[in-house]
């Protein structure tokens, strides 16, 4: 097969195969939204009806029906729910409006504290009815509350909050918990088709989304997950027996659970095909949410369902096992940056005998290289013959030309699923390593940890047996280093410290190999020699 391909072809799949693993997610991020900031409303009560405001679509975030059409829209605060770890708001909509992560872990790239919820699209537990009289009533007759201010602790707090309309009284009790999770309970005076949304996905820095999957989520009780990533939602599609519902970023996400098996949870798309959750409730509604960063174990201790949230894209089967590990050692080393390097070393452990296999194989191919060159020469003019020659070469010193690509071609699952780890592990946010690293989830400032990854492949290059007979293709590869070392300067230092230990640790098993070869030739010099010294 490679014998038959021009030189170009094999540096197409060569620099193909090189950049899969880095480019196959890459995604245009978009334009950054400006944070957003709201009144604090200190009275409990509010009579006066609102101001006239945008269109519901400004507020649902998708296109509805005409006869769903109203009118709608308030900001002013009207509970202002206040930990050690966030500070969250409740709108006179009725809506989570706001909620500010206190942990200067989570602090954005200008240094300010995380917002999770967006200025613009919907917010948790906006209410919307079918009927767009009572809908245009709704938006403009503002929520009560029993309470203004609330101090949460460990121990969780209610807080009521009241909507009196025409002809109907909306009221939901919602108990905060301090992980970050609530309890809901709305119920109405009467019977009215409505829906409750999730909200708009997280926005945190928008433009560090590198090659990370976001959007919306549903996992269902056949343990079926299915995500809508932004861009992609074309229709509106409705699901049935939803264990959870995600908005989703990077490291954050809005979630609502705890839904009864018949309840009908919808996505809508908005003007920019981004997914928008939804679902139609009953009478009386009992329902769970959680806003804040997809941390394994503060979700789990939730409730366990809670950890398919944080998603891995194709290769959750591998990925997943992979951070249990990671955890595991991390509970026993105690930093996030030498569970890596750990984590690093045993799956090149496990790999071992593949990769082995693979180096072997391209060092005799790199031994017969001028062999088999003479070959096509001198069977030019017959290709059949040619070939045929070239395999009784390949067969008589036990190589492959397949068999420096195909473990190298079986690994790539294992390198996209740890990858996919130390990309969407928010436990890596204001993790130390040593030194100069003091966030692994970010890039190194210093630019050190890119270079040196840089310089060991460049080295790793070097060790390495090529067979390259087009110059052209060698000066090529030669640049590969640098082109690699510019696309990690931006990765979280995590990613690059992974991808430095896997080059250290291909160095290593390339200087055995290469050793066995070395030693190999120099008995065979050496038998050689003793021979012409007993001919003599």
């Amino acid at each position: 097969m490679f014998d038959k391909m021009t030189p170009n072809q094999r540096l197409i799949i060569a620099v193909l195969l090189s950049f899969v693993f880095f480019i196959a997610y890459t995604a245009i991020y978009p334009t950054e939204q400006p944070t957003e900031t709201a009144q604090v409303q200190n009275s409990t009560e509010q009579k006066v009806e609102l101001k006239e405001a945008p269109k519901v679509e400004d507020i649902v975030g998708h296109k509805i029906s005409a006869q769903e059409a109203t009118i709608a829209n308030d900001l002013s605060t009207l509970t202002t729910l206040k930990s050690n770890d966030f500070i969250l708001k409740i709108d006179t909509l009725g809506r989570i409006s706001s909620k500010v992560l206190l942990q200067e872990m989570y602090n954005t790239n200008d240094n300010v504290h995380a917002q999770l919820i967006p200025q613009s699209g919907t917010k948790p537990l906006f209410i919307r009815f079918l009927d767009p009289a009572l809908n245009e009533e709704a938006t403009k007759i503002p929520y009560t509350a029993d309470i203004s201010e609330i101090n949460l602790q460990d121990t969780p707090q209610k807080v009521v909050l009241t909507q009196k309309l025409s002809n109907l009284t909306v009221t939901k009790e919602i108990t905060f918990y301090a992980d970050g999770h609530y309890d809901v309970d709305v119920s109405l005076t009467q019977d009215k088709r409505y829906f409750i949304y999730l909200g708009q996905r997280p926005k945190v820095n928008e433009k560090e989304q590198m090659m990370a999957a976001v959007g919306a989520l549903i996992y269902n009780d056949e343990e079926l997950l299915t995500i809508i990533e932004d861009g992609d939602a074309n229709e509106r599609k409705s699901y049935s027996h939803i264990e959870l519902a995600a908005a989703f970023d990077q490291y954050s996400a809005s979630i609502m659970y705890g839904f009864s098996k018949d309840t009908n949870i919808i996505i809508d798309r908005d003007r920019d095909s981004n997914p928008i959750v939804y679902f139609e409730a009953v009478q009386n509604m009992k329902f769970s949410g959680y806003i804040g960063q997809k941390r394994y174990k503060t979700l789990h201790a939730i409730k366990p369902i809670l950890t398919n949230a944080i998603e891995y894209g194709w290769f959750t089967f591998a990925s997943k096992p992979l951070f249990q590990l990671l955890m595991w050692l991390h509970g026993l080393i105690g930093n996030w940056g030498w569970s890596i390097v750990a984590l690093t070393v045993l799956i090149r452990v496990v790999l071992y005998p593949l990769t082995y296999k693979g180096m072997v194989s391209m060092q005799k191919m790199k031994d017969i290289a001028p062999q088999v060159k003479a070959l096509q020469a001198k069977y030019k003019g017959d290709p059949q013959r040619m070939n045929a020659a070239v395999m009784d070469m390949y067969k008589k010193h036990g190589a492959n030309p397949l068999g420096g690509c195909l473990p190298m071609l079986l690994q790539i699952p294992v390198f996209f699923a740890i990858y996919r780890v130390l990309l969407n592990a928010v436990e890596l946010q204001g993790a130390p390593w040593m030194l100069w690293v003091n966030d692994l989830s970010r890039m190194d400032s210093t630019f050190v940890l890119p270079i040196l990854m840089g310089a060991s492949m460049y080295y790793q290059q070097k060790l390495t047996p090529s067979n390259f007979t087009d110059p052209l293709q060698e000066k090529i590869f030669k640049f590969l280093p640098i082109i690699f070392t510019f696309f990690f300067i931006t990765f979280p230092s995590g990613l690059v410290l992974y991808w430095f230990v896997n080059n250290m640790f291909s160095i290593g098993q390339q200087f055995i190999v290469n050793q066995q070869f070395k030693n190999a030739k120099d008995a065979q010099i050496a038998a050689h020699k003793n021979v012409e010294k007993k001919d003599d």
